[in-house]
């Protein structure tokens, strides 16, 4: 374990640590908030076309990545409070884009997936950023793109590692398409 309570993949990562001064951090950190803020600039046009908004489209990558989950995970998720969120999943639910069905076990549950539409309209969206993530991957090479993705999972949190670890282990287990369902019957 190294000082920050990770493994590191390779003896020599620590080596060098030059890469863990304030300097490096910071512009590491300035390049991320870019990095996302011009994932959103990509998607802008077609949020407004799709009259979306952040939380909606949040609220649609979400269950994109991670079907089946319920209201309480979703808000978890995302963060936010319980009456934005009710607000966001109901104007999705009247647009048609989520659907929401009662846990078997605990009908009080609300398992929450994408509609056909619902996923047409990620999909869309999710084109328009891969397009600029492919691009940067490219320039990048394969071991960068494998050190960004290592650096990417060290910063998350337990809960999301969890919930990366869960979604990985459910779609081999049974392909993505009957994720949700085996999610919503407790499986």
């Amino acid at each position: 374990m190294n000082g920050f309570g990770r493994g590191q993949s390779d003896i020599g990562a620590g080596a060098d640590v030059l890469f863990l001064r304030e300097q490096e951090i910071r512009g590491a950190q300035q390049l991320m908030v870019l990095a996302w803020l011009d994932l959103g600039r990509t998607i802008a046009p077609l949020l407004e076309e799709m009259e979306l908004g952040a939380a909606q489209y949040r609220a649609l990558q979400m269950l994109a990545l991670l079907p089946g989950l319920t209201v309480g995970e979703l808000q978890s998720v995302l963060g936010v409070a319980k009456q934005s969120l009710a607000r966001t999943l109901n104007e999705l639910h009247v647009r048609g884009l989520v659907a929401s069905e009662p846990g078997r076990q605990d009908r009080r549950q609300r398992f929450l997936s994408l509609t056909e539409t619902g996923q047409a309209m990620e999909a869309r969206l999710f084109a328009a950023q891969r397009e600029l993530m492919v691009g940067a991957y490219r320039e990048a090479g394969s071991g960068a793109v494998r050190g960004f993705r290592q650096v990417l999972r060290g910063m998350l949190s337990e809960h999301s590692r969890d919930l990366l670890a869960r979604n990985v282990e459910m779609r081999a287990q049974v392909g993505q398409k009957q994720v949700g369902r085996r999610m919503r019957d407790g499986r």
